[in-house]
């Protein structure tokens, strides 16, 4: 059967989402077409020639897109079955299954994937049970140097993209990971695993991204990846996610981690509040936000926070909270604008939906942007984040970071009736990936033309 596989965003990397089904359905004996969006149009002959059509939808951007993208492939061709497929796969499913999708696989997708052109089930399937890894098939998409890379040093690396594990050991309110694997994780075993990377590595790869939820749910594991990876690839950088309680419950596996090759650390700060750090259950505070910033610089490594300051329980004076932490801590080199315009998503399953003080701020949901709509308490809120999302996209287009964040502090320094805030000294940026957007963030409009429907 001729299947045709397409991603529209996995954060600017090559897609980790397309490549590891495409090998699964070749060793089925299928023939496999991979489309990129994010960097390449959608060849016009692929509608026809494709028998079926599967999106990867990892994240809420790729979700919003790949929805576009289905109609698009209905409008041309109304009989292409179409599944959606990952993380995102559940959301909006009255809308997708109405028309739009015959098939959505949540969780671990690789095997219902598979079986799914011999018409081996239908509707919805959220499953998350143990598989065997595949080798991804990476041969089938555009070259390695077409992606983000790593700035460091003042050069820039090829950079790629691979996951030791999927799913999390927490139940945080806000993020889409629970409401599949519902405080589970799944492992990637490693030859699997570093035999990706050797390709990677003979692609031209020299830094890898750890894009797991948390690299840190499995400690040992993670530890068994990085000694493996480094007695490998000596020369290999790598950069990894994980929550700020495990940062400070495994300090002491980050100076050797640093020694082969850790450079920065994405870590989900999300407010300064402790109310609201308490109402998404992150399990932290802010002085342990503060802590994990100075234990990962003295192991030789930087902080990269991502935040959440927009929700229904956030005032002016939270915003500005976080620039002035920001600010004590040396961080807005570490921080891209869009950061600090993120606004709570709540889609289909969030456990937000179950948390009473959410409740009295909840709108219609809004099968547009398959979101729960909210209102903040004070409405001078939801008007600050409206236009710090303007001012993240038009920065986005090639406006200095600093200049941005800048405007971003005044206003929300107005709006908390503070002082003007200093001139912003951003100061270097450290070690990062060249992607500036964000998985939680909106699609911009050139990411929505992109797919054709902007």
């Amino acid at each position: 059967m001729r299947i045709a596989l397409i991603s529209t965003y996995e954060l600017g990397h090559q897609p980790l989402h397309v490549a590891a089904p495409a090998a699964r359905l070749l060793m089925e004996g299928h023939e496999v077409r991979c489309c990129d969006l994010a960097v390449e149009p959608l060849p016009s002959d692929l509608a026809g020639w494709a028998e079926a059509a599967a999106i990867s939808v990892p994240m809420h951007t790729a979700m919003r897109l790949g929805v576009e993208v289905a109609v698009g492939l209905r409008l041309s061709r109304p009989d292409l079955p179409i599944a959606f497929y990952g993380l995102y796969a559940a959301v909006g499913a009255d809308r997708t299954l109405a028309g739009l999708a015959d098939r959505l696989i949540a969780g671990e997708y690789v095997d219902d994937l598979a079986a799914w052109p011999a018409g081996t089930g239908s509707g919805l399937t959220v499953e998350i049970g143990l598989h065997e890894s595949v080798v991804p098939a990476r041969n089938l998409l555009p070259p390695l140097d077409g992606y983000a890379r790593l700035s460091i040093d003042g050069e820039e690396r090829v950079a790629a993209y691979v996951e030791a594990s999927r799913g999390c050991r927490h139940r945080c309110r806000h993020c889409p990971v629970p409401s599949v694997y519902d405080g589970r994780f799944r492992i990637v075993d490693r030859e699997s695993l570093l035999a990706d990377i050797s390709q990677l590595v003979a692609m031209g790869a020299r830094h890898v991204t750890f894009g797991d939820p948390d690299f840190l749910n499995g400690p040992a594991h993670s530890q068994h990846v990085v000694d493996e990876l480094h007695a490998s690839f000596p020369g290999l950088t790598f950069d990894i996610t994980a929550k700020v309680e495990h940062l400070l419950a495994h300090r002491d596996v980050l100076p050797g981690m640093v020694d082969k090759g850790l450079v920065f650390v994405v870590s989900a700060f999300e407010s300064t509040n402790g109310r609201i750090l308490g109402l998404l259950d992150k399990g932290h505070t802010a002085s342990d936000m503060s802590e994990v910033v100075d234990l990962v610089r003295c192991a030789g490594a930087e902080v990269r926070p991502s935040w959440l300051p927009y929700t229904p329980w956030t005032t002016p004076a939270d915003v500005a909270d976080i620039f002035e932490f920001l600010q004590r801590h040396r961080l807005f080199g570490a921080t891209d604008p869009v950061q600090l315009s993120i606004r709570l998503l709540v889609p289909d399953g969030s456990l937000l939906l179950g948390l009473p003080e959410m409740q009295p701020h909840l709108g219609p949901y809004d099968h547009r942007s398959l979101t729960h709509t909210w209102s903040a308490a004070d409405p001078m809120v939801d008007a600050l984040q409206a236009e710090a999302a303007r001012l993240a996209e038009e920065g986005a287009g090639g406006h200095p970071p600093a200049d941005t964040l800048a405007e971003m502090w005044s206003q929300a320094a107005a709006a908390a009736l503070r002082p003007s805030p200093p001139v912003l000294e951003a100061g270097p940026a450290g070690p990062h990936l060249t992607e500036p957007w964000f998985c939680c963030a909106e699609p911009t409009i050139s990411q929505l033309q992109l797919v054709g429907r902007g």
